[in-house]
C-alpha cells in the first residue's frame, strides 16, 4: 500500500528521535489560542532601525543580492565584518579568507559542528544551552558532554575544575555561549583565561556563540574568546545581525575565524542553504557601520526594558536572577510554590495571560533545569508593563 514500508525501522533519523517539534513552536502556538503575551520565543516586536530596512528596500530595488549570492557572503558584508572586529575589538581579519556569511546564527552553529566533528567525537557545552546545539551534535554523529552552569548567589556559574574534568582524549571541540542564553550570565575575563587556557593546553577547537556580543550590560563590554592568548588559529567565532540590528526574519550570521577553519565550515554549510538572505546582506553591511551611539541606545533601552521586567517578575513572587547579557530574564518558580517548569509554562497562559519558556528543555540534566522559567525582555516597553501587570495575579492564586 502507498505510504506503507515493511521496515521496522523509523523514518526519522535516530540520532534526532529525541528532538520533537521545539518548545518555542509549542508556546508560540498556545500564546496565539490564548491571546498570552508571548514573552518566550527571542525575537522583538518592534523593527531595527529605519535606514537599515530602507537600505533593504534599496538593494532590492536596485537588484542587489536578487540572485545567488557569492558563496561566501557578498563582499561589502564581509567586509564590514572585518571592519566591525577591528573597531570593537582589535582583531584582524581577511574578508575574503576569514569571514562566511550564514543563513542567521543558527546555520552558523549548524555548519560548524558538521564541518569539525565527527562520529565518536565529543563536544564539550555549557548547559543549559539553545536547543539547536544539542540537535546539531547529534548530526554530526558527535557525544555532546554538559557542564552544568549553577545557581551562585543571584547569578549562574560556570565551575571551572567541572569543566576541565569534563574534557577527555575524546573531546574535539568545546562550544561556548557568551553572553549566555538562556541564564544571562557573561563569562568573566577570568572564565575566559581559564577556557582559553584549557584548549590550549588540551589542543581543542572552540565554536563560540557571541550573537548577543552588543548586549552586555556591565561597563567591561563584550570579550571576545579569540582575542585570548592562543585563541585567535583555534576559534570560530559566530555573530549574527538579527539580535544587534532587530532583523530576526532576515536570517543573516556569519562566522569568522582562519582561512583553514572558515574554510572548513563553508564546506558544509555550501551544502545546507548555499546562500541566503541576498539582499539583506548589503543593508546588515550598512548596519555594521552605524555610529556608536546606535549600539549605546540600543543597550540602554534593553537594559530598561530589563529592569521593568525583573521589578515585575519579584514584585509576582519569582526569584530573579541576575542578567548580565542577552535579552533574557531567567527565575526560579519554587517561590511561588511550584517546582515543575513545564508545567508551570503550560499552565500560565490560562493562569496570567503571559507565555515563558521552561528551561528544563536547555537541559540534559533536566531535573537541574525544573525550577527554572526564561522570560523574554526584548518586547516594547508597554508589553512588559501589562506583562508584569498580569504576573501579578499568581500571587493572589497561592
Amino acid at each position: 500500500m502507498a505510504g506503507m514500508t515493511s521496515s521496522e525501522r523509523p523514518l526519522l533519523n535516530r540520532r534526532l528521535a529525541e528532538f520533537g517539534t521545539t518548545i518555542f513552536a509549542e508556546m508560540s502556538a498556545l500564546a496565539l489560542s490564548t491571546g498570552s503575551i508571548n514573552l518566550g520565543q527571542g525575537f522583538p516586536d518592534t523593527d531595527g532601525p529605519e535606514e537599515v530596512r530602507e537600505a533593504a528596500v534599496r538593494a532590492l530595488r536596485d537588484g542587489h543580492g536578487n540572485q545567488y549570492p557569492p558563496g561566501p557572503g557578498v563582499p561589502e558584508l564581509r567586509t564590514a565584518i572585518a571592519a566591525h572586529q577591528k573597531r570593537r575589538y582589535g582583531l584582524s581579519y581577511d574578508p575574503d579568507a576569514e569571514v562566511l556569511v550564514t543563513a542567521g546564527a543558527t546555520e552558523a552553529i549548524a555548519a560548524a559542528l558538521l564541518a569539525l566533528v565527527e562520529p565518536g567525537d565529543e563536544v564539550v557545552a555549557l548547559e543549559p544551552y539553545y536547543d539547536s546545539y544539542a540537535a546539531c551534535i547529534a548530526m554530526a554523529g558527535g557525544t555532546r558532554v554538559p557542564v552544568t552552569l549553577r545557581p551562585d548567589g543571584a547569578t549562574f556559574r560556570l565551575d571551572l575544575d567541572e569543566l576541565r574534568a569534563a574534557v577527555t582524549p575524546r573531546t574535539r571541540l568545546l562550544l561556548i555561549n557568551t553572553p549566555h542564553n538562556p541564564t544571562g550570565t557573561v563569562l568573566t575575563r577570568a572564565e575566559l583565561t581559564a577556557i582559553a587556557e584549557l584548549a590550549v593546553e588540551r589542543d581543542l577547537l572552540v565554536v563560540t556563540d557571541e550573537v548577543y556580543e552588543h548586549l552586555v550590560f556591565d561597563a567591561a563590554g563584550h570579550l571576545p574568546l579569540a582575542t585570548f592568548p592562543g585563541m585567535r588559529g583555534r576559534t570560530v567565532t559566530i555573530g549574527s545581525a538579527g539580535k544587534t540590528f532587530s532583523f530576526t526574519g532576515w536570517k543573516v550570521g556569519w562566522v569568522t575565524s582562519t582561512p583553514e577553519l572558515v574554510t572548513a565550515v563553508r564546506s558544509a554549510k555550501q551544502f545546507l542553504t548555499y546562500v541566503a538572505s541576498g539582499p539583506f546582506q548589503y543593508a546588515v553591511a550598512e548596519a555594521l557601520a552605524l555610529p556608536d551611539s546606535y549600539f549605546e541606545a540600543f543597550r540602554e533601552g534593553m537594559r530598561a526594558k530589563r529592569d521593568i521586567l525583573a521589578a515585575g517578575l519579584k514584585e509576582a513572587g519569582f526569584k530573579v536572577y541576575d542578567t548580565a547579557g542577552t535579552y533574557f530574564i531567567t527565575t526560579d518558580i519554587r517561590p511561588l510554590g511550584e517546582t515543575d517548569g513545564f508545567a508551570f509554562c503550560r499552565s500560565l497562559p490560562e493562569r496570567a495571560g503571559v507565555v515563558a519558556i521552561p528551561n528544563a528543555v536547555f537541559y540534559d540534566h533536566r531535573e537541574a533545569g525544573a525550577p527554572f522559567v526564561r522570560f523574554a525582555f526584548c518586547k516594547r516597553v508597554e508589553v512588559l508593563e501589562e506583562a508584569a501587570a498580569r504576573l501579578k495575579t499568581l500571587g493572589s492564586q497561592r
